[in-house]
Formats: C-alpha cells, structure tokens, sequence
C-alpha cells in the first residue's frame, strides 16, 4: 500500500513534466513499468520504451487536471488533453503504484458531446465538471 499523499504529490509532479522534459517525467516509473492504451490496442513494456517515443512525439500535447482520485496504490486521473491546438478532448488516466513509483498506466481519450435534449427533464442544474 502506498502512502495517499506520496501517490497525489507523483501525479502533481507527472502532469508538471509531461510534454516538458520527458526524461524527469519518466523517473516517476519503475523500469519495468507498463503503459497501455485501451483504445488502440498497445502495449508498452519497460520504461526506457515509452521514454523515447514520448521524446519523439510529433506534436504539441497540453494538460488539464480536472480531478485527481487516489485510493491506496491506485490514481484516478481526469484530465482534459489538447493535440497541436485542436479541440479538447476528455480523458482518463489510470495510474497503479508499486511504492511511490507507477507500475501500470492505461490511458483513455475520447471526445465529448451534447447531451440529449430528452434527458434533460432529469438532469441536475449543477455540471458533471465545471467549465474548463
């Protein structure tokens, strides 16, 4: 089990160096760690893997922490990412710790939507998020 408040000073640290210095963001995993991306199917092992592609990332990647979960080992991540100034899209990050350090990362991106005229009879006045 890791200690909360180490797990929540990590993600402060990772959303502070991504897309800005790779290599300080990269300390925060373990060398075997493991980064998945549900969505298209990869899979990287180790973490010198993910360090280089992320070094050779083509385009500009922007951050938005809007709410950060942690519970034991495990980090909640509910961010919106920006690609070379398109549209934000929302994500969710999922971070699993073996100590202080992130075993396991699952990245989730989609795209928002409007909601259905015919649920709003239903829906609370007060948003899911506030606006970004």
């Amino acid at each position: 089990m890791s200690d909360q408040s180490v797990v929540h000073d990590q993600v402060r640290r990772y959303f502070e160096y991504a897309g800005a210095d790779v290599d300080r963001a990269d300390e925060l995993y373990h060398d075997d760690a493991v980064l998945e991306f549900p969505q298209s199917g990869e899979r990287f092992e180790g973490v010198a893997n993910f360090t280089e592609w992320r070094r050779r990332y083509p385009g500009q990647v922007r951050y938005r922490m809007r709410r950060v979960t942690v519970r034991d080992d495990l980090a909640v991540v509910e961010l919106s990412i920006g690609y070379d100034g398109r549209p934000w899209q929302l994500g969710v990050q999922l971070l699993e710790f073996r100590g202080t350090k992130v075993a396991r990362e699952r990245i989730y991106i989609m795209e928002g939507w409007e909601a259905p005229a015919w649920r709003a009879p239903w829906r609370s006045d007060t948003p899911a998020d506030p606006p970004a």
